[in-house]
């Protein structure tokens, strides 16, 4: 198995209210459809420094940032495919590449330190991402109950929701039971607005007829500042007494 996808796009993320979201899905008068993911329960593993270099980088609005994931879209045993993803944003354009293989070997590779079975120009990035981040680790789990959907007209206009996403540093494994800490306010869902330019005409007029503005949203940024940011000076603080 070595598939690919290699992304280059804008994303813009809204909050909306159950009622909002019920009436965007009327609106589109069948202009959305659901992708072949549709509702599916994603689960991430994100990667960082033991001081937390990357998320605190981010948390700066650096003009450029990066991060790296292990991603699947179902409970992952050794030998399904999941995703190792490299997400990288200059300025407002994100970057994503990302190469799908089993479990177990990317485990392998990015726990172990194992060399892949194969070369590519993504698995070269990653390469180098764990090299320049030398001793980086798993650092937490998030998962969210996603619905996507795609323009029928146009299918690189995408539409995302994002709800009950729930965050921990415990069981970081994609083949675990989904639990955590709750990231959104209640009755909340997470919009991600996913476009190769400018934003279509009807969905900029829905969210100015709604007062529905962009949000500044980062799930593993705002679990570690609930979170893990706390935990980490409280054991800063307990190895100097």
């Amino acid at each position: 198995m070595d598939y690919q996808n290699v992304f280059e796009r804008y994303e813009y993320k809204y909050f909306l209210t159950p009622s909002q979201k019920r009436k965007l899905l009327e609106e589109t008068g069948g202009r959305l459809e659901l992708d072949k993911y549709g509702r599916t329960t994603i689960r991430n593993i994100y990667y960082d420094t033991d001081s937390f270099r990357l998320i605190r980088d981010s948390l700066e609005h650096p003009v450029y940032k990066e991060k790296l994931r292990l991603r699947s879209y179902q409970r992952a045993d050794s030998s399904d495919p999941v995703f190792v993803e490299i997400k990288k944003k200059f300025e407002d354009v994100v970057y994503k590449r990302r190469v799908a293989i089993p479990k177990i070997s990317a485990e392998n590779w990015i726990d172990c330190g194992s060399r892949m079975p194969f070369q590519n120009q993504i698995t070269s990035e990653i390469d180098y991402f764990l090299n320049f981040y030398e001793g980086i680790e798993a650092k937490a789990f998030i998962s969210y109950e996603r619905e996507a959907y795609s323009d029928r007209t146009n299918p690189e206009f995408r539409v995302t929701f994002d709800e009950s996403i729930l965050a921990r540093n415990a069981e970081l494994d994609l083949g675990s039971d989904i639990w955590g800490h709750s990231l959104l306010p209640a009755g909340i869902t997470l919009m991600e607005v996913k476009i190769p330019g400018a934003m279509p005409v009807w969905m900029a007029r829905f969210l100015s007829e709604n007062n529905i503005s962009k949000k500044t949203y980062s799930k593993y940024g705002t679990y570690y500042k609930e979170y893990l940011m706390t935990e980490q000076y409280a054991e800063r603080n307990v190895s100097y007494a």
